[in-house]
């Protein structure tokens, strides 16, 4: 069953007709007529929705729980993918999920946050949000690439670290600086799809790479709309405003220089057509890593830094 968003509702009174038509209209012509007829009506409201989404509403559809998420990705893109466990320090944090693999026969590691999809795999997952261990999980599987000369991917999908007490205790704050640190000394190339929310420091331990493209719908920010509006208004109501001035749109950040590479999306959401959306990631996936692929260590390491020197340099005036 579809899960519709608040700004949605339109939408879902016109499909829900439509499907009660369809299901009265094995029999009767004229009924099968009127459900085509509401079909084509509501494609062309969801395409006007879509046509001009706010910032909030962007952070809405990013954090739809129909995305398609890490392990959908990997499941679909990658091909031998053998998981690897746990930081050989604490634990093993599931809200990461790496190993080796192949894309398109090319061999890779890959590393990415889960969320889960219902309340016991999120529960599992912790929504995404990963402890020291999983960051530190991360380096691991970044150290085994550049040893063996293998491409990293990253597949961001987290509204940020994990907050908790256990997780300081065991130094959060400095796994994801060692994580930001491992990704700007890799020798071999990086690459990594922000594919729903890029939350903060969370996503920059695994987005600081040669490479970042976002999917069209997906946001990336250095706090949430809600916490913005919290700490800047004392009211996280005010989270439409927040979104607004936190320019975390994938067409803000590619206009800012800080992203190279928006990613279209299915009308309606890559949880309209998850495999549609895949598609286009490991398409855009593969051309990224091609026009790095041939780049000496040495290269690869000062073609990142200077991308990260350059972020802010464009696109200030729009």
């Amino acid at each position: 069953m579809t899960q519709y968003l608040d700004f949605e509702k339109p939408l879902a009174d016109l499909e829900g007709k439509a499907e009660e038509l369809r299901n009265m209209a094995e029999s009767d012509s004229d009924v099968a007529e009127q459900a085509r007829a509401l079909d084509a009506k509501a494609k062309a409201r969801l395409e006007q929705l879509y046509r001009g989404l706010t910032p909030w509403q962007k952070c809405q559809v990013a954090r739809h729980p129909e995305r398609p998420h890490c392990r959908d990705y990997i499941r679909e893109l990658f091909t031998e993918y053998t998981p690897l466990a746990g930081d050989r320090n604490f634990a093993d944090d599931h809200a990461v999920l790496g190993g080796l693999a192949r894309l398109d026969g090319r061999a890779i590691v890959v590393i990415g946050h889960e969320k889960g999809y219902d309340t016991r795999s999120r529960l599992e997952h912790n929504f995404g949000m990963a402890r020291p261990e999983g960051y530190r999980k991360a380096i691991r599987l970044m150290d085994l690439a550049d040893r063996f000369g293998l491409p990293v991917v990253t597949l961001i999908d987290t509204p940020g670290a994990y907050p908790g007490k256990g997780a300081e205790e065991r130094g959060q704050s400095e796994a994801i600086a060692r994580s930001t640190q491992r990704c700007l000394q890799l020798g071999v190339p990086l690459v990594s799809v922000v594919i729903g929310e890029g939350g903060s420091g969370g996503a920059v331990a695994f987005a600081t790479a040669n490479k970042v493209a976002m999917l069209e719908h997906s946001i990336y920010s250095v706090i949430s709309p809600e916490g913005c509006a919290s700490i800047l208004w004392k009211d996280a109501e005010k989270m439409r405003e927040a979104a607004e001035a936190l320019r975390l749109t994938a067409q803000d950040l590619k206009r800012l220089n800080v992203i190279d590479t928006v990613i279209p999306e299915p009308l309606g959401g890559a949880q309209r057509d998850p495999k549609a959306a895949i598609a286009s990631v490991g398409a855009t996936l593969n051309e990224l890593l091609a026009d790095l692929s041939d780049l000496p260590p040495e290269d690869v390491r000062t073609a990142r830094r200077e991308k990260y020197i350059a972020i802010g340099s464009k696109g200030l005036a729009a």
